[in-house]
C-alpha cells in the first residue's frame, strides 16, 4: 500500500487539539504528516506542538509566526509574547524550526504546500518570501494583498496545474477551490482544527477546546 499523506492547517500552539486530530484521523507511523505553517504563537503550548512535530517526523513549512519566533533567535526586536515563546524552546526545537522551508513539493501527488499563498502566474521558484508567508488576496488590479478585504482570495485565482494546500486565512475558514485548499479553520480562535488526507482529499476536523485568542480583523 502506498504511503498516505495528511496535511494539517495552522495549529498555533494547540497541542491537545492536534493530538485529538491525529487520533481521529487514525494516523499511523507509516503515514506522512505535513503541517502548513504557524505551528507556534497564540495558543497554549507552542513548544509542545514543535516537539510533537519533530518527534513524529512531520514535515512542515514556515509560517509567518514561526518566522517571527526565529527572529528572536537572531536577536532582533520582538514582542513580549514571542520572547516568552523563545524561552520555552529547546535546542532541538530551534533546529527543527530553522530547517523549515517556505514550500514543500509532493510531485507524486501533484501538490505544493505553502503557508499563505502563491501569486498566480508566477513560477514557484520565483515566488516572493513575503507572499509565501503573508498573502491572502488579489486586488482588482491583480496586485497582492495581505488583507482578507483586499480583494478576491488568491486561491480562487490560482489556475494550477498543481494543487496548492495552504493555511494562514482563518477569517475565510475552509476554502475549496478547483486548484487549492485552504485549511486554516481558526482552531486557536475557538473553531476547528482541520486536516486533509491526500490524494483522496478527505477532510478530518476536531473542535477547539476553547477560544485561546480573539480573532483579528481583516
Amino acid at each position: 500500500m502506498s504511503r498516505r499523506t495528511f496535511v494539517v492547517g495552522d495549529v498555533h500552539g494547540c497541542r491537545e487539539e492536534l493530538e485529538a486530530l491525529l487520533e481521529k484521523a487514525e494516523l499511523t507511523r507509516g503515514d506522512q504528516l505535513v503541517l502548513a505553517g504557524d505551528l507556534v504563537a497564540r495558543g497554549p503550548d507552542s513548544q509542545g506542538v514543535v516537539q510533537l512535530a519533530r518527534e513524529r517526523g512531520a514535515l512542515a513549512v514556515l509560517g509567518n509566526h514561526d518566522a517571527r519566533l526565529l527572529e528572536v533567535r537572531l536577536g532582533r526586536p520582538a514582542k513580549e509574547k514571542h520572547l516568552a515563546l523563545a524561552k520555552a524552546m529547546t535546542r532541538r526545537d530551534w533546529e527543527y524550526l530553522e530547517g523549515l522551508p517556505l514550500h514543500l513539493e509532493f510531485p507524486e501527488l501533484d501538490v505544493v504546500v505553502v503557508h499563505a499563498g502563491l501569486m498566480p502566474g508566477v513560477p514557484l521558484e520565483a515566488q516572493r518570501r513575503r507572499h509565501l508567508l503573508n498573502l491572502r488576496s488579489i486586488d482588482p488590479n491583480g496586485e497582492p494583498s495581505t488583507r482578507v478585504d483586499g480583494g478576491a482570495p488568491w486561491a480562487s485565482c490560482w489556475k494550477g496545474p498543481r494543487k496548492v494546500l495552504f493555511g494562514h486565512d482563518a477569517l475565510r475558514g475552509l476554502q475549496r477551490h478547483p486548484h487549492a485548499i485552504g485549511l486554516d479553520t481558526g482552531c486557536v480562535y475557538g473553531h476547528q482544527l482541520t486536516g486533509v488526507w491526500l490524494p483522496e482529499e478527505a477532510l478530518v476536523q476536531v473542535p477547539a477546546l476553547k477560544a485561546w485568542k480573539v480573532a483579528d480583523g481583516p
